[in-house]
């Protein structure tokens, strides 16, 4: 399992790079807002989210520049949205024993009134770090929905946020100690983290990749780091999801539109397992550089396709 999920991930970074190379050969495109997807298209892009979700090169910009590439049209903030419940199912299942355990150590120290607990620490940090991202998203959506799909959703802004993370990320690598393992957490790294993972409302910031960053500068082991942040990202991945959903079947969808969400929810959340097993143990070995150089070139050909013309924002 753990060399086909190997397999599976290194293959995704290659088809990553390889439809951004496409972009040279694309005719310009204006593409609608948002469009609609099979069921086919649908399972192609919840693995595109599965494989980046959790990966420090973001979902919502591959999500918005691969179907655009394979001239599919721009799914639309909502698909990208609801799919993610995919990748949150996926954490769930392989965090089971974490949740649990943090959660029985919630309890048994709200009962005693020990607030020391490491279990209680890390459970207010996570609580803590997700207000950030869900008051910073609120705002966005109530006030400025048409800006962020229009400017912050653009080709230019992902590619131009890709480049800054890379350049982050690898001052992170550099400058951070990797000291500090998961019993070491603290309420203060949840805030800190949270605080990051706030970034990732810019499509391009990734999630994994703001708040990893942020770990590696606050001296945690790189395995802790992308293991706190996945548990850090459940409450925000599954509010964004759940409200979009609520959005979905409040202004209605059909049939077809049902079964291509569905598929890609399923698609989603069986990539994203593979890339959350793969990445830990990855990153309990090796650093973070592929991902730096990853996301340098992703921005890159962007920008390159922009240029010249055969891309459109």
């Amino acid at each position: 399992m753990k060399n086909i999920a190997k397999s599976l991930i290194w293959a995704s970074l290659g088809l990553g790079l390889s439809l951004s190379g496409l972009v040279n050969a694309q005719e310009t495109v204006n593409n609608p807002a948002s469009t609609s997807l099979n069921p086919f298209q649908a399972i192609i892009l919840g693995m595109v989210q599965g494989l980046t979700e959790f990966l420090p090169i973001s979902s919502s910009a591959h999500l918005k520049v691969v179907p655009v590439v394979l001239g599919w049209g721009d799914p639309g903030v909502t698909f990208t949205a609801v799919i993610q419940l995919g990748s949150i199912g996926a954490v769930l299942w392989y965090f089971w024993g974490d949740i649990s355990s943090l959660t029985v150590g919630i309890i048994k120290a709200f009962k005693s009134s020990n607030y020391q607990a490491q279990e209680f620490k890390i459970g207010l940090g996570i609580a803590v770090g997700t207000l950030p991202i869900v008051f910073f998203g609120l705002l966005l959506k109530a006030f400025e929905p048409v800006w962020y799909d229009t400017t912050l959703r653009s080709m230019t802004a992902i590619a131009i946020a890709s480049i800054f993370m890379s350049g982050l990320l690898a001052l992170a690598e550099y400058l951070g100690k990797q000291q500090r393992n998961f019993d070491n957490l603290t309420t203060k790294d949840g805030v800190l983290m949270g605080l990051a993972q706030s970034l990732a409302l810019i499509p391009g910031v990734s999630r994994s990749g703001s708040t990893i960053t942020a770990g590696l500068f606050i001296n945690l082991e790189r395995a802790t780091a992308a293991r706190f942040s996945f548990l850090l990202g459940i409450p925000s991945i599954t509010l964004a999801g759940l409200v979009e959903l609520k959005d979905v079947f409040k202004t209605g969808i059909n049939g077809g539109e049902i079964v291509s969400l569905i598929a890609g929810i399923v698609s989603a959340a069986f990539f994203s397992y593979l890339a959350i097993a793969w990445l830990i143990e990855y990153l309990k070995k090796q650093n973070t550089w592929v991902f730096v150089w990853y996301r340098l070139i992703f921005g890159m050909l962007i920008l390159a396709g922009l240029f010249f013309g055969k891309i459109s924002n």
